[in-house]
This record gives structure tokens, sequence and C-alpha cells, in this order.
């Protein structure tokens, strides 16, 4: 039995597909799939997307370009990863709902927040789109915003390690691991977690942060139960 209503999922683009290289249809159909089981705990989603397997400014600076342009194009990735994700979520039999703060006209209607809450009562998952809809803003401060803005009880931020560490295990065999985090240590120690944005705007509303490996097997629904999975930031 799940302690949670309705969740905020984070997915980063590379979820879906290597850097600048698309969507996989193997990641695309296990991503849908942990989402649906999920879904049928009868647990809501909402759920953010990036687009780094399309585009990111970080990763394109040598075109030179502005970064209000850089930016617009990245919100734009994000729209067509919520389309993907949107449709295969449907074809496996889940209710699915696509917004996006980034006018698409003709493609997905425009966020808002009361439209967006209304759709739970006819769909399992809310897909919110565009970041959102200014440049300067990562989508880790979209899916806090967003979060708040439908109500959600927790906020999910799926990445490939299994819990916040002070250091790149990778690199540091000696990275201390943390099961349990506060907003301001997080703040403090300069966590690479989520953007300092999204981390304050969660802090200010008392929203908890789990940060977890949607890798591991059955990992996303047993976080989204509440369960000891990753590390908790409250």
């Amino acid at each position: 039995m799940s302690k949670y209503k309705r969740v905020m999922v984070k997915l980063s683009g590379e979820m879906l597909g290597e850097s600048s290289g698309g969507i996989d249809a193997g990641r695309l159909q296990d991503v849908c799939r942990s989402l649906k089981e999920v879904i049928d705990e009868g647990i809501q989603i909402a759920l953010v997307i990036g687009g780094g397997n399309f585009w990111r400014f970080k990763d394109q600076k040598e075109l030179v370009l502005d970064r209000v342009v850089s930016d617009t194009m990245g919100m734009l990735a994000t729209v067509m990863n919520a389309l993907a994700v949107r449709e295969e979520l449907e074809r496996i039999g889940v209710r699915a709902k696509a917004y996006s703060s980034l006018r698409v006209p003709g493609v997905l209607k425009e966020f808002m927040p009361r439209c967006a809450r209304n759709s739970f009562a006819d769909h399992d998952v809310v897909l919110c789109a565009g970041g959102t809809g200014n440049p300067y803003f990562t989508t880790d401060s979209a899916a806090a915003l967003r979060a708040l803005e439908l109500k959600c009880d927790l906020l999910l931020k799926a990445t490939k390690v299994d819990f916040v560490c002070d250091r790149d295990p990778k690199k540091h065999a000696d990275a201390k691991t943390f099961e349990e985090l506060s907003y301001q240590q997080v703040l403090e120690m300069g966590l690479e977690v989520m953007d300092l944005s999204a981390i304050s705007l969660c802090m200010e509303n008392a929203l908890p942060i789990l940060v977890f490996n949607m890798n591991g097997e059955g990992n996303l629904l047993r976080a989204a139960r509440g369960e000891r999975v990753g590390t908790l930031i409250s």
C-alpha cells in the first residue's frame, strides 16, 4: 500500500536514449512498463522528461548558438519525448494526457495547472513537456514547479545511481553515500542532485525528493510506494 496518492517523476532524456541519439525503442518500452507498474498500484503520475537524448545546451556550445535559441530547441526536444511516451503508454493500456509549457498549437495543449489537475480524473499519467516554457531553467526546475502546481506528494528524481554521494563514486572509491539528507545539507554541500533553484523551491514548500536508480528492477514502483530505496531529501 502506497503512502502517496500522486507523484511527480522526473526523467532525463537519456533514460530514453543516448545523448543526442534520439529515442531507443527498448528503453522507451522499459520506462513505460515501469510507469504502468506504478499506475497498476493506483498511484497517479505526473511526468516531466528532459530532452538530452536530442539536444542539450552544454553539449552543443561549439555551434555558438544564442542561449535562448538553444534552450528553446531543448524544450522542443522534451515535446518529442513526451509525444513518444504518451503514445507508448496508451499502446500498453495506460491513459495519458500531455501538455506543453512551450506553445506548440496543434501538437499539445498549453499547460495550465487547473486543467492539468483535472485531467487526473480521466487519465492515469499527466505529461508536462516544454520545461518551464522559459530559457535558462532546467527540466529539474520544471519538475519541482509542476509537482507543486499539480499537488504531488513526492518528487521522484530518476537517475543511474543508487544513492546521492558526496563525490563521484566512479572516480572516488571512498565516496560517502547518503540515505537521507536535508535540503539545507544538499545546498551547503553543493551536491549535484538537482539544480539549486529546484532544491530551493522544494525546500520552501516542503516537497520531499527521492533520488533513486531507475535502472534497478522494480525501483520506480518501490520508490512510488515510499519504500526505502535511494536517498530521501526532506
